[in-house]
């Protein structure tokens, strides 16, 4: 009993409106914002205190005002899309791809690998390499007669889930954020941040979608879908990139950019990476190894901030005025602000879910009706389900991840166990994202490669659902092996 009511089916009622209005209206924001009221009307019948209706100093003010949402604001919307903008205005991305494009590309297959390597070498998150490797490779893919169907099979593929493999962006900070202090094990951010990078091994879902892309990519997969094979042999034999009835968000020709004085070299674009990397990788490194304290080895953040230095004092350096410098930052943060509102949106309810005590609930109804082997499955499918329908892979997070660590937790207090969950959760929680009409990815990976919205998820969709089952089988699998 919490309060003047017990919580009972009421706890259910944030993530369902927020999954019910996703579906009805396509409207991410709209949807969360609902979410989160109707949170506070749930904590307020549990507590019988007026004063808990109010959201704004309940939930928006301990999510957004915390260290955790501040942090992702620095990397996500300043750092990060203050880098993307600066790259825009010199066109040192799309510099970058024609240069290595030249190197590699020779038919429609280098072609697909090219846009794959860029998919890796972009792994910052969804919506970014999405708009990177779309923009930067289309040229390439366009030149060798690739369908634009193929090309945003492949740019969507290398999209989140490399993201959520590289750990060096922004995701593993708001996972580790989620789910800090939600069991025992994970009393503080670095433990959660470890426990990320242990159940990447078995985010299923993104290992098969890489490999599944790579081999799509040279050609040697032996089945990917009908629709995507007529795709294949339409542009191939008549050279039509889209099909008859397509209808693309955006033409492409639309996405020039740079400046027309700049002459973009490809030092304006790994010089920034290359800062990004190293200062992100060699501090982790050190720390697994106990050169420096565990505690002092995540300097992501350091890096995203130094890498946008780095690139603007590189760009002034090359002949870029100061204020094209500065107009490419403002630019970069303005193209990411609708995701830094989702995200404090996302934090906000994975909030909600805590104070109304979901997690509590669903352990007590849903622990002993399935047997251990099948939790991590179910979690994959549950964050499927979810993320389809937000259209949310930082969303889904954020309902479910509160929940699923303790209910992992109170299954299999085993380390390994709880990995294995984890890793379940982020392949599930990506498959859905990509796979939904309603995603900023699948939305904005249309738009960059002038692939129609409909056709790309047609066509994409049985391979991404191939892969769900395969992921589904390799961690019931190893959760079998491990404790069965």
């Amino acid at each position: 009993m919490i309060g003047n009511i017990d919580p009972g089916w009421m706890t259910l009622l944030p993530a369902a409106v927020t999954i019910f209005l996703a579906f009805l209206t396509r409207q991410v924001l709209l949807a969360l914002f609902m979410g989160i009221v109707t949170g506070g009307v749930v904590f307020y019948l549990q507590t019988g205190q007026l004063s808990d209706l109010n959201i704004i100093k309940q939930f928006f003010l301990p999510a957004i005002g915390s260290e955790t949402y501040a942090y992702i604001l620095l990397i996500y919307l300043w750092s990060l899309g203050g880098l993307i903008g600066l790259w825009h205005k010199t066109g040192a991305a799309k510099h970058f791809a024609l240069t290595v494009g030249k190197k590699i590309a020779r038919g429609p297959r280098t072609a697909k690998l090219c846009t794959w390597i860029l998919g890796i070498i972009f792994h910052q998150g969804g919506t970014i390499s999405t708009v990177l490797a779309g923009t930067t490779a289309r040229p390439i893919n366009d030149m060798h007669n690739v369908s634009h169907e193929e090309f945003a099979y492949v740019v969507d593929s290398t999209a989140s889930p490399v993201a959520t493999m590289v750990p060096f962006n922004a995701w593993p900070i708001y996972v580790a954020g989620l789910i800090v202090g939600t069991i025992p094990l994970l009393a503080n951010e670095f433990a959660a941040f470890d426990m990320y990078i242990k159940a990447l091994a078995f985010n299923f879902y993104a290992i098969f979608a890489l490999l599944f892309t790579f081999l799509f990519s040279i050609e040697l997969l032996p089945w990917y879908g009908k629709r995507l094979k007529e795709a294949r042999i339409r542009a191939r034999t008549t050279g039509k990139l889209d099909a008859d009835d397509a209808e693309p968000l955006m033409k492409v020709e639309e996405l020039d950019d740079g400046q027309s004085y700049y002459t973009p070299s490809i030092i304006d674009f790994l010089l920034p990476l290359g800062t990004l990397l190293s200062m992100a990788i060699i501090p982790y490194v050190l720390g697994q190894f106990e050169i420096i304290p565990k505690t002092k080895s995540n300097w992501i953040g350091e890096a995203f901030m130094t890498a946008l230095l780095v690139g603007m004092v590189t760009a002034k350096i090359r002949g870029m005025t100061l204020k094209d410098v500065l107009d490419g930052f403002v630019e970069g943060c303005q193209g990411v602000t609708i995701g830094a509102i989702v995200l404090g949106m996302a934090v906000t309810l994975g909030y909600v879910t805590q104070k109304i005590q979901l997690a509590e609930f669903l352990i007590n109804h849903v622990d002993g009706l399935f047997p251990l082997l099948l939790l991590p499955g179910t979690l994959t499918l549950l964050c499927l389900i979810v993320a389809f329908a937000t259209g949310s892979s930082w969303g889904t997070f954020a309902v479910v991840l509160p929940v699923a660590m303790p209910l992992a937790y109170s299954f299999n207090p085993d380390p390994m166990f709880l990995h294995i969950c984890l890793g379940a959760v982020l392949g599930g929680a990506v498959a859905g994202d990509q796979c939904s009409p309603i995603s900023d990815t699948t939305v904005l990976t249309s738009m960059t490669t002038g692939c129609d919205l409909i056709h790309h998820v047609k066509t994409q969709l049985p391979l991404a659902m191939t892969t769900v089952v395969l992921a589904i089988a390799a961690t019931t699998a190893v959760t079998y092996s491990f404790f069965g």
